[in-house]
């Protein structure tokens, strides 16, 4: 099977029928680059690519790409049929032929720019985006309507071009980026990703400083045929790029960033005062027009809070034309992460919606988007797409007990104490959501993970009766006991097969220390409990004394096939992927459940 938008009726136009009736008529031609000078005298590279042809027409909208990973590469002279923009491509391919203007920019610090990166994302990229977007309605070739979009960091770029409140600004539509920072990315469940920090600074510095040699571990620039990044027009001999290149020897280096946010929203004087919150899209939220459309699109494997980012986007902004696409994609949509897949490549074209979205919101089309549902999900193992007007998409929830024997059961039972010791050793290994957010090339999601639970503290439910769809947030209730002042707690849901075979669904995590709930915030709305990770939330656990901890697992739309049962998996370390807490030392877990302290789970069911 397939994630074609042909699977279901979830559209009145799918994005693949609105495409071919949309072909190109315009040329693609080389485009025009230049430097463009900052407030503070600082110099970004920009390239310009018009649609072409003997009817060029025009003035055009404009889409604007913000990207630290390389506008375009140089090219080997001796190199045949090269693509110099593969992060760019495919939205030059798409926009240009159908009559957008396409800007690129390296952010500064980044390519052929010039300045030093002070923090991941640096509120300094966000003003940059306002003066960029003023040059652009300033130009002869420009109708004076922006859109932007991008993946992951390009998409955050969009948010952040969004909130200047720039009033040229009509439509957004980021691609699977963060809401906030720290808990979509860095810290899911106030626990340090420790694979993301170290390998992330390697492809940074390779990129950043041009060190060639390191970038060659990353699929995505190992061409030989590369050779940095490519100078504007009027630096033939690159002196200025390699200037540029020379100032991205100040960047900051992600291992100590990430390090040094161990709490949300804490000031960071070395990173130049700067806080998780500086850094994050939805802490500017505030700034977006009502009237700019916006389109959030993630994948049921985005990393480690993606998608939560997308829901929480779509939920927070109170603007009347907002839609959200969740597909069964990891990050980017490089890879159709379902089990009963096809092909490995995704056959939905992302881009033929984004494009539908710009036609309608930045163009002015009619093109029937306005009278669909808002939200678009794929629901795995069906394999169907389904629509809703919001997301969860239903109300309907089953709560399972831990139970005796390691049954999930409908009753709470008596009351009774599991143990458990920790295995700081296991890992839920290398085909997981966690490899392509650090731009390692997975191509396989999950595929061994059957067996891994045998090192958890497992418990399963009864055969299902009939088909059954999850579709939202899993809850987690557990009542814990550790003869320590802290600890991590890693929840696993699976799908076991009548032959045994254990299938995984989607987990959940949360540092011990960070357990305090807190008020839902303006800017970070979403169905689950919220954690506020902040240092003035933070409380050591009392030793040997219970202790509850509520948390949500990440999103997901899964069906259970009759016969199957749902179990839930706990495990006090991903050595994989995770800090380890605590630091040293065994670790045993008494688990409470039953009487007046019922672990339990919470799931969003119905039959399907």
């Amino acid at each position: 099977m397939a994630d074609s938008d042909m699977r279901g009726d979830a559209w009145m136009v799918p994005p693949s029928r609105y495409i071919r009736g949309r072909p190109g008529t315009h040329k693609v031609t080389l485009p025009k680059s230049i430097y463009l000078k900052m407030r503070d005298g600082c110099r970004l590279a920009v390239d310009v690519y018009l649609p072409g042809g003997p009817e060029q027409g025009g003035p055009w909208p404009t889409i604007l790409i913000q990207t630290p990973y390389y506008r375009r590469f140089a090219v080997d002279p001796a190199a045949k049929n090269v693509e110099p923009s593969p992060n760019v491509a495919k939205y030059r391919d798409t926009f240009v032929p159908r009559g957008y203007a396409l800007v690129v920019v390296d952010v500064r610090g980044t390519g052929a720019s010039f300045g030093t990166r002070d923090i991941f994302r640096s509120p300094r990229e966000r003003d940059d985006a306002y003066e960029v977007a003023q040059w652009i309605v300033q130009q002869p070739w420009a109708n004076g309507a922006i859109g932007a979009t991008g993946i992951s960091y390009l998409g955050a770029a969009s948010d952040f071009l969004a909130s200047t409140s720039h009033p040229a600004v009509k439509a957004i539509a980021p691609l699977f980026s963060v809401w906030d920072t720290y808990l979509d990315n860095y810290y899911p469940g106030g626990i340090l990703l420790t694979n993301l920090a170290d390998v992330y600074d390697r492809l940074m510095a390779g990129l950043d400083q041009d060190q060639r040699d390191l970038l060659k571990e990353f699929v995505y620039y190992s061409n030989p045929a590369f050779r940095g990044p490519h100078p504007v027009d009027d630096d033939p001999d690159g002196s200025d790029c390699r200037a540029a290149i020379d100032e991205h020897s100040g960047n900051f280096r992600m291992p100590e960033l990430m390090r040094a946010m161990e709490f949300r929203s804490a000031t960071l004087s070395q990173f130049a005062g700067h806080s998780s919150d500086a850094i994050s899209p939805a802490n500017y939220c505030e700034g977006i027009r009502r009237d700019v459309a916006v389109y959030s699109v993630s994948g049921w494997m985005d990393g480690a809070g993606y998608a939560n980012g997308a829901i929480s986007r779509f939920l927070t902004l109170p603007n009347q034309n907002k839609y959200l696409l969740l597909g069964p994609w990891d990050h980017g949509a490089r890879i159709n992460c379902s089990r009963w897949r096809a092909d490995e490549l995704p056959e939905f074209d992302i881009l033929a919606e984004v494009l539908r979205f710009f036609d309608e919101h930045l163009a002015g089309h009619d093109t029937g988007l306005r009278s669909e549902k808002p939200v678009h999900y794929f629901s795995v193992h069906d394999e169907r797409w389904r629509r809703a007007d919001t997301w969860p998409p239903f109300d309907a929830s089953k709560t399972l007990f831990l139970a005796l024997d390691g049954k999930l059961a409908d009753a709470a039972g008596k009351a009774a104490t599991d143990s458990h010791e920790i295995d700081f050793g296991a890992g839920t290994g290398r085909q997981t959501r966690y490899e392509r957010i650090a731009a390692i090339d997975s191509r396989q999601y999950y595929t061994d993970w059957d067996g891994r639970d045998r090192s958890m503290l497992n418990y399963t439910g009864p055969e299902l009766p009939h088909n059954t769809e999850l579709s939202g947030h899993c809850l987690v209730n557990l009542w814990i006991s550790v003869p320590a002042p802290d600890f991590a707690i890693h929840a696993y849901l699976s799908e076991i097969l009548p032959d045994g075979e254990s299938l995984y669904v989607t987990e959940g995590c949360l540092r011990a220390l960070h357990r305090a709930e807190s008020p839902m915030p303006s800017n970070y709305q979403t169905p689950g409990i919220f954690h506020a990770c902040t240092r003035d939330q933070a409380r050591e656990l009392v030793p040997g004394q219970p202790h509850l901890l509520r948390f949500s697992l990440l999103p997901v739309a899964w069906t259970f096939l009759a016969g199957s049962r749902i179990r839930l998996s706990l495990a006090g370390a991903d050595a994989d992927h995770f800090q380890r807490i605590p630091a040293t030392g065994p670790l045993r877990i008494e688990l409470l459940r039953g009487g007046g302290n019922a672990s339990h789970i919470k799931l969003p069911l119905r039959p399907a």
